[in-house]
């Protein structure tokens, strides 16, 4: 994760270049447009009812590897699955890719929640900001375009996949992320805790000071 963090130059937006856009679309130029899976904070990402813990991560990586058969996330109990994916700043998300197996397990349909950390099952029963019919895509070529304007200041990001085509599972070996990350910047926790502290070492001062002329 450091290579990643060095990639971000002051005010930079990574993950859509504008040289890799204006660019006569080669696969290279195409899979650094799909870089935000850099910018996930791993450590708090959460799949619900994967069958193998640690599975639903694995979806997530570079797009020139979404061929990777090795790597997927299978539901447990039935055939949903839901992500909670926080990131390590401000992201607009553009597009998203959804991979599977070409049968029955594919996702057949896609919800996404924006900044609601912690999603369950019970939360999925709200309005998404955005939700899509999917198609079987075990190429991984389809992209599904988000609402940008929804989706411009996202720093956490659920994705529900209430049903398949018909199996008993849901399998998916890869999900692309589209978009642009920015740096959060958080000043306001550091300000309170100031001056809470600042009392009691004031006493503690008051006490010492009679000392001082024996030392001396």
């Amino acid at each position: 994760s450091q290579g990643a963090a060095m990639a971000h130059g002051p005010g930079r937006c990574c993950c859509c270049c504008g040289e890799a856009a204006a660019a006569a679309g080669g696969g290279g130029e195409r899979g650094a447009a799909w870089g935000l899976y850099l910018r996930i904070d791993r450590q708090r990402l959460q799949c619900l009812n994967e069958r193998r813990e640690g599975s639903g991560a694995l979806v997530f990586r570079a797009w020139e590897e979404r061929g990777d058969r090795t790597q997927f996330v299978e539901s447990d109990d039935d055939e949903e699955l839901l992500f909670n994916i926080p990131f390590t700043g401000n992201v607009k998300l553009k597009g998203v890719i959804v991979m599977g197996e070409d049968d029955d397990s594919h996702p057949a349909e896609m919800r996404l929640f924006k900044n609601i950390p912690h999603m369950s099952f019970d939360d999925t029963a709200r309005e998404p900001d955005q939700s899509f019919s999917l198609n079987r895509d075990p190429a991984g070529e389809l992209e599904y375009p988000t609402k940008i304007a929804r989706f411009s200041n996202v720093y956490h990001l659920s994705i529900h996949f209430p049903k398949n085509f018909g199996a008993e599972t849901t399998k998916i070996f890869y999900i692309g992320l589209k978009g642009e990350w920015t740096e959060a910047h958080r000043h306001e926790v550091t300000i309170c805790n100031y001056e809470a502290s600042a009392n009691p070492a004031d006493h503690k001062l008051e006490q010492i000071t009679p000392q001082t002329h024996f030392i001396s």
